[in-house]
Parts: C-alpha cells; sequence; structure tokens
C-alpha cells in the first residue's frame, strides 16, 4: 500500500502562494531562437488554464512511489476523472483495485478486494497544507503556491517547480512538466522533507467532457467494512 500512503500525503493538498515570472529564475534558453521563442512564466501557465477550462477530464496514469530511507518502490496505474470544481476519481487498476474519491467535501477510499471503505472529511482531513489536488481546478496554481520555472526536459518541455507557502513536511514541493505540444500536465512530482518522491505520468486526456455527478460520491456496497480516517 505504499503507493495508497503516498498518494493520501502528497498529492491531494491546499496551500496560499505568490507568483513569479519566468525571467526571474531557471535555465536560460541555449541559443538566440530559442530566446526569442522562449514563453515566460505568465503564458506558460495562462495556456494550462485555458486548456483545463472545461467541466471536467479523463485520463490515464502510471504513478511511481518510493520511500527513500527504506530504498522501497511501489508502481501503480489507472484512470484519472476529474470535474471542476474539485472533484476527483482516481481508479488504481494495478497492482490491485482500489477508488479513491473526493467531492470537495467527502473522500472515501474504496478497496473492493477487501471489501473496505474509509471515509473522512476532505477539509479536514488534508487541512495545514494538504486538501483538494490543484488538478480539480488549475487556476489554483497562481493562488497557491511559489511558482519558479526549472529547465526544460530532454524534450524541450517547460519544468515548473511549486513550493506551497503553508510549510507541511508530507509536501515541500511539486514539479510539473508541461507539454508544448498540449499545453497539458504530463507528469507531477511530489516529494516530502524525509526525500520520499512520487511521480505521475498522465496520458491519453479527453477534455470538454460533462461527467456525471454520481462518478464523485461512492455508495457504500453492502456488508462493507468501513472505517473512519484519522482526522
Amino acid at each position: 500500500m505504499l503507493w495508497l500512503i503516498l498518494f493520501i500525503c502528497i498529492i491531494l493538498f491546499w496551500s496560499d502562494s505568490v507568483l513569479k515570472v519566468w525571467g526571474q529564475g531557471g535555465a536560460e534558453p541555449k541559443n538566440k531562437e530559442e530566446k526569442e521563442n522562449a514563453l515566460s512564466l505568465d503564458e506558460i501557465l495562462e495556456k494550462v488554464e485555458d486548456r483545463y477550462t472545461g467541466p471536467g477530464f479523463s485520463a490515464e496514469f502510471e504513478q511511481q512511489s518510493t520511500i527513500t530511507a527504506m530504498e522501497i518502490t511501489d508502481s501503480a496505474s489507472g484512470k484519472l476523472f476529474v470535474k471542476r470544481p474539485g472533484k476527483m476519481r482516481w481508479e488504481y487498476v494495478l497492482p490491485e483495485s482500489q477508488i479513491i474519491i473526493s467531492d470537495s467535501n467527502d473522500l472515501w477510499i474504496y478497496r473492493p478486494e477487501d471489501n473496505q471503505v474509509l471515509i473522512g472529511k476532505t477539509p479536514s482531513f488534508f487541512a495545514d497544507g494538504k486538501g483538494a489536488t490543484f488538478l480539480s481546478d488549475v487556476k489554483n496554481v497562481r493562488k497557491e503556491f511559489i511558482v519558479t520555472p526549472e529547465s526544460s526536459d530532454r524534450k524541450g518541455n517547460p519544468v515548473i517547480k511549486l513550493v506551497p507557502k503553508k510549510k507541511s513536511t508530507e509536501l515541500i514541493e511539486i514539479h510539473l512538466t508541461i507539454s508544448n505540444r498540449t499545453d497539458t500536465i504530463d507528469q507531477i512530482v511530489t516529494k516530502n522533507e524525509y526525500g520520499d518522491e512520487t511521480r505521475i505520468q498522465i496520458s491519453k486526456y479527453r477534455f470538454n467532457q460533462d461527467l456525471a455527478e454520481d462518478l464523485f460520491v461512492l455508495k457504500i456496497p453492502n456488508g462493507a467494512d468501513v472505517l473512519q480516517l484519522d482526522q
């Protein structure tokens, strides 16, 4: 369950922030043409915001979680459904079936193989630096993080760094890789104070989907073992 633990501790979060411009940091373009074509951080964020303005989207993801001190790495994969504002559904297929749902108020974690459901309140459980993930409203990136540029990846896609203003041991920084071709967030890397890392690769986006509301509410199966999340 390493991937689940790190998912809960890292991928969902709230925080206040300020915005910095692209020219204040990061790697310099290598040549004159790159300098002329380089986008400012504002421009990059605007393109990403425009891409995610629809009512909802779905995608596929691959996740790799590492606990550095124990030298343990686990992998997982599945499907993601997001509806603005604040609603998310992560359907894990591998290594085992599991569903994590948030409607921005209530949180459910369902393990079909164990017929077990963990429930809690999203704002309470993810207080003090955690909460609804920015994917459910990308415009929150400008409001909730200190944003700085980093070097582009090997394909030339820009990478930006997000640092929560509210300090937390569970989440100290996030690195986003933005596709130059599609203006989508293709990779999310989160790190905590202990050096643990969760890396999520997102692909096969389907935007402008009017997703059903019942996707973001769990109907608890008959006979399921229901446990309350610690708050």
